[in-house]
């Protein structure tokens, strides 16, 4: 990649857009914690089980906001609404084009008042669209500023916050022990303030896997002295410290699109594809195959993010999105991989013969965008995104959006490999493409999985 070109000038020399992100080589996105500290699948197994504690402080991007002007220039770029947003709160921040694509996602927490009141934190991808919009405002005198503290592969010196998750079925009682008291009280998606080792720690209630937890996180210099205190208490409940392998794998269960593909090639944002560097756009991984960009863009609806869709102020894309919350034609969903067409691909790899493209456990993801096609009776009806193996319910799956008119329970086939085969390193140079049937389950799958889908395996 030519770090210095920007994606419009790297979208001119590929010849187009698919052309570029079908072919570019992207390292492989890694976790900079350890990919293992016991083994992966007791990892995942333990925050169904037991507990599990996940370090969040390295791989996420952040980006700290503040100044007078900054929520209308927030509220101008997201559907969000942010009429009853104040210290305290944290919202899933999202935002469209004018035709209503996902640009992409992130967590967005009001902290304080001042200087540094707001941090997004998540994939660069909505970060940068919102670093972009925050120098224009900036630039035309308004009151709005920011500070970039990007991930650890890119960041000299530590980052700015430690972020730890703890979960599973024996987070609250960790928390007992730790606090010497029952775990504090914090509303879904609330933020408050407690004390650990002696330390202040802002908490976070949510959860990363399905599972109830909090996310801790404070000055990075405290960092070792929370970790090992929630370790401390978590060791007669059987708590394990997840590696980048196992949390890697996360979304798979708690149904969330961790990579979107960002809907930027349009007119509309022709400026920001001038500003933005090509070596951030990622590339494009998967069977689907289309020379038309628009074919691989997704709404909020598409991808279970409506629930952060308002209309009660006016904001770049609304008039789309109005029309498409009317009538969404796509859903999220769950698909359960069938295994004998998983062990199918796993034993082409030791037969004679071209194998099948090689699946990766437990993340089989070999694109920052993956985009597989799904067939339903040998008609295109949506896309599968993250696809991964869960030990805990022994499933292959994979995240997609789906025609509305496909019910759970659905027989549909998930079409695995490149034909043709792109040039981007990260791809098997020869490999044949294969289909994988798969069952359709909501997202998130646990319930559907252990009663109707199991019961009738």
């Amino acid at each position: 990649m030519m770090t210095n070109e920007s994606l419009a000038e790297a979208i001119t020399r590929a010849g187009g857009a698919v052309e570029l992100l079908r072919n570019q080589n992207w390292p492989a996105f890694t976790f900079p914690v350890a990919p293992e500290f016991t083994n992966w699948r007791d990892e995942q197994r333990a925050w169904n089980t037991s507990v599990a504690l996940m370090d969040q402080s390295h791989h996420m991007t952040q980006l700290f906001l503040w100044g007078d002007d900054l929520i209308p220039m927030l509220e101008g770029i997201s559907p969000n609404t942010f009429g009853t947003f104040r210290p305290g709160v944290a919202k899933q921040l999202i935002s469209v084009n004018k035709d209503g694509y996902l640009i992409g996602d992130g967590i967005l927490f009001n902290i304080a008042e001042g200087e540094e009141g707001l941090v997004l934190v998540g994939h660069h991808m909505l970060i940068d669209w919102v670093r972009f919009n925050a120098e224009r405002a900036e630039a035309a005198g308004r009151d709005v500023h920011h500070r970039l503290d990007p991930n650890s592969h890119m960041r000299q010196g530590p980052p700015t916050f430690y972020r730890y998750e703890l979960q599973g079925p024996e987070a609250d009682r960790v928390m007992e022990k730790l606090f010497g008291g029952p775990a504090p009280d914090i509303k879904f998606f609330h933020i408050g303030d407690v004390t650990i080792a002696g330390r202040p720690v802002k908490a976070l209630r949510h959860g990363m896997a399905g599972q109830p937890g909090f996310e801790f996180f404070g000055p990075w210099e405290d960092n070792e002295t929370v970790r090992d205190a929630i370790m401390d208490a978590g060791e007669e409940f059987g708590i394990r410290r997840v590696g980048a392998k196992a949390y890697s794998s996360t979304p798979l269960e708690s149904g969330w699109v961790p990579t979107p593909f960002p809907a930027i090639f349009d007119e509309d944002f022709a400026e920001y594809r001038e500003w933005l560097p090509a070596a951030r756009i990622g590339n494009l991984g998967g069977s689907l195959q289309s020379d038309d960009i628009h074919d691989y863009y997704m709404t909020p609806f598409d991808l279970g993010l409506g629930r952060s869709v308002r209309f009660d102020h006016d904001f770049h894309g609304r008039a789309a999105l109005e029309r498409i919350a009317a009538d969404p034609e796509r859903r999220k969903v769950t698909l359960l991989w069938n295994a004998d067409d998983v062990a199918a691909i796993v034993r082409s790899q030791v037969e004679p013969g071209i194998p099948a493209k090689f699946l990766e456990f437990p993340k089989a993801r070999y694109g920052l965008y993956q985009m597989d096609e799904v067939r339903h009776e040998g008609t295109p009806v949506g896309i599968s995104t993250d696809a991964g193996y869960i030990a805990f319910d022994q499933l292959y799956m994979s995240l997609a959006t789906l025609d509305v008119d496909i019910a759970d329970g659905t027989e549909v086939v998930v079409v695995w490999g490149e034909d043709p085969i792109s040039r981007k390193h990260s791809v098997d140079a020869a490999h044949r493409q294969v289909e994988i049937r798969a069952t359709v389950a909501p997202a998130p799958y646990h319930d559907y999985a252990r009663t109707v889908y199991r019961a009738n395996g």
